[in-house]
């Protein structure tokens, strides 16, 4: 059987674990494609380093997966494609690259009062791109964004730490996050951090301690599926047709975290090996 560059694998990174709630949207939606993923976590989180950082480790991921012949991009990680996403697609311009941006314009179609809040990294909260956006969109639909660093959540989730118990480290540490939020009037919250629909339902049960008012949560990680979905078809790329897809795991720290996290938050178990980058 002649291989063709359609039959290729589609890349996917993030700083660690976040990634995987827009992988598993990927399968649904393209469930006939090979991927592979691949979770920076020796180096996570990125939303603690310098914007120069991110943009050198992104781009060392994506030069890895391009050698492992991809036929498509994905950054998972909105910390990365605020920092990189110029970058990366100035070093592959012939790739098809898709990358995560908070929800905000979405949000602002879904609120009713036009209070927003947005959970994200500090990184992503100072990027330009970011505060670009929140002035565009902003200024187009008279929505206010309440911008709110998650300091250490990205950490919580990395160990699988989910908040499942009201009393939990996780669920404190979200209660300090959105009660302030709540408190200004927010009706809708953006989780402007791929790792954030992990603890989606501790957030969920955080909102309804504070209030009785319905709460959107806005996720972008099917929104970016159907872009990747877009952009494939358009270059002719997307498979329809594969008997045994296959996806592979890779992380630049020890196996075992990104197994749990495989088989804990997906219920998934493929084969992961370490990398060095």
């Amino acid at each position: 059987m002649t291989f063709t560059l359609r039959d290729a694998a589609i890349g996917v990174f993030d700083s660690g674990v976040g990634g995987l709630s827009v992988l598993r949207h990927i399968r649904a939606q393209l469930p006939h494609e090979d991927l592979i993923y691949v979770a920076d976590s020796g180096y996570a989180p990125y939303g603690d380093k310098t914007e120069q950082q991110v943009i050198d480790r992104s781009l060392a991921v994506a030069a890895w997966l391009v050698r492992q012949g991809v036929k498509a991009l994905v950054v998972a990680c909105n910390t990365a494609t605020i920092a990189a996403i110029k970058a990366l697609r100035a070093r592959y311009p012939e790739l098809p690259i898709v990358g995560v941006e908070p929800g905000l314009k979405p949000a602002a179609a879904a609120s009713h009062n036009g209070k927003i809040g947005v959970l994200a990294t500090e990184r992503t909260l100072r990027g330009a791109k970011l505060l670009a956006l929140r002035e565009q969109v902003g200024a187009a639909t008279g929505a206010t964004f309440i911008l709110q660093p998650c300091i250490g959540l990205v950490e919580r989730i990395e160990q699988c730490a989910m908040g499942n118990e009201p009393g939990d480290a996780t669920s404190a540490m979200l209660e300090r996050y959105i009660a302030p939020l709540l408190a200004q009037g927010v009706d809708t919250l953006v989780l402007g951090c791929t790792h954030y629909p992990f603890v989606q339902d501790a957030i969920a049960r955080t909102v309804r301690a504070h209030t009785q008012l319905p709460v959107t949560l806005i996720d972008t990680g099917d929104a970016v599926a159907r872009q990747l979905a877009r952009l494939l078809d358009a270059a002719g790329l997307r498979r329809d047709s594969n008997l045994a897809p296959q996806l592979h795991g890779y992380t630049t720290a020890g196996v075992e975290a990104l197994n749990t996290a495989f088989a804990g938050l997906l219920g998934w178990h493929p084969p992961v090996a370490q990398l060095s980058i």
